[in-house]
C-alpha cells in the first residue's frame, strides 16, 4: 500500500514531514511489518492549492489518503476528502489535536498510519469478551487505541507504540507478547488480550446493547482526556466511513470500569 500523505497545515513544513515519514516507514518496515505482515509506505505528495478546497483536483498519487491538517475543521475536512477522494480509504492528523493531547504530531501520524494499514475501510471487527462482564462483543481492529498514551523514538522522532497480533486472542497465550513496547503498568503486568494500559481505551460493538461502546479503566483520569480529544478524530475517521450511522460511542457515555 502507498499511502499519499498531504500536509496542509501551516505551521509544520515539509521538510519536518519528510524527516517524521522516513521514521515512520522504518518504523512500519522493521518494527510493524515483522509481526502483522502488513506493510506500507508513506509519501509525502504536493497539494494543488495554498489551502484545502472542495473543487481542487485530487492530490493523491496511491492507494489511500491521509491528511495533516491544522484546525479540528472535521465537517470541512471530510467534506474536501468526499469530494476529492470519495471511497478511498483515510485518515486525519488535526495538528492542535496533538497539542492537546500534549503529544507530538509525529506520534499521531504514526498512530493513524499503523491504524490505517490495519483496517482501511474501519469494517473489521474481532469477537472477544468484554472488558467487564466477560459476555462476548466484536472489538474495533484498532492497533494503537490500547496502547495510545505509549511511544518510543526512532531517529528521535516520536512514533506511537501498537498492539501485535495474540492481543485479539480470547485467552492469554503463554509466553505471548500482546504489544511491541511490552511495558509494565502500576499493576506490574504488561497488556492483556482485550485489556487497556494506563491513557488507552478500546471501542466494541454491544449486540445486547445494539450499539458502539467506549472503555477505559476506572478513575483513568488521563484516558479519559485524551478519550475526549481523540473522539473528534474518530468522527472523522470511524464515523465519517459510516456516515454516522452505526457509530454512537460518545466521550460523555465513556465506560471507566476496572479491568
Amino acid at each position: 500500500m502507498i499511502i499519499s500523505v498531504i500536509n496542509h497545515t501551516k505551521d509544520i513544513a515539509d521538510e519536518e514531514v519528510h524527516a517524521a515519514l522516513r521514521s515512520i516507514n522504518r518504523q512500519i518496515e522493521f518494527d510493524f511489518r515483522p509481526y502483522w505482515s502488513l506493510g506500507a509506505t508513506l509519501r509525502l505528495e504536493g497539494k494543488s492549492g495554498k489551502r484545502p478546497n472542495r473543487e481542487t483536483l485530487s492530490d493523491m498519487r496511491g492507494d489511500a489518503v491521509l491528511y495533516l491538517w491544522d484546525e479540528v475543521d472535521v465537517d470541512d475536512a471530510l467534506g474536501y476528502h468526499d469530494q476529492n477522494h470519495r471511497g478511498i480509504p483515510f485518515s486525519f492528523v488535526f495538528s492542535q489535536l496533538a497539542k492537546e493531547m500534549k503529544e507530538s504530531w509525529t506520534t499521531t501520524l504514526s498512530h493513524e498510519a499503523i491504524e490505517l494499514i490495519g483496517d482501511p475501510e474501519v469494517n473489521l471487527l474481532v469477537q472477544g469478551p468484554h472488558p467487564e462482564t466477560g459476555k462476548d462483543v466484536f472489538h474495533w481492529y484498532e492497533l494503537c487505541d490500547a496502547v495510545q498514551a505509549e511511544s518510543y523514538k526512532i531517529d528521535e522522532v516520536d512514533v506511537s507504540n501498537f498492539v501485535l497480533p495474540l492481543y485479539f486472542t480470547a485467552t492469554d497465550e503463554r509466553g505471548g507478547r500482546n504489544d511491541f513496547l511490552g511495558r509494565r503498568g502500576k499493576d506490574d503486568k504488561t497488556l492483556q488480550s482485550f485489556k487497556v494500559k494506563e491513557g488507552g481505551y478500546i471501542g466494541f460493538f454491544n449486540p445486547e446493547k445494539g450499539k458502539h461502546e467506549t472503555f477505559s479503566m476506572r478513575g483513568d483520569a488521563e484516558a479519559a482526556r485524551r478519550q475526549e480529544i481523540k473522539h473528534k478524530l474518530h468522527k472523522a475517521r470511524r464515523g465519517g466511513r459510516h456516515h454516522g450511522k452505526s457509530y454512537e460511542a460518545s466521550p460523555v457515555a465513556l465506560e471507566r470500569r476496572t479491568n
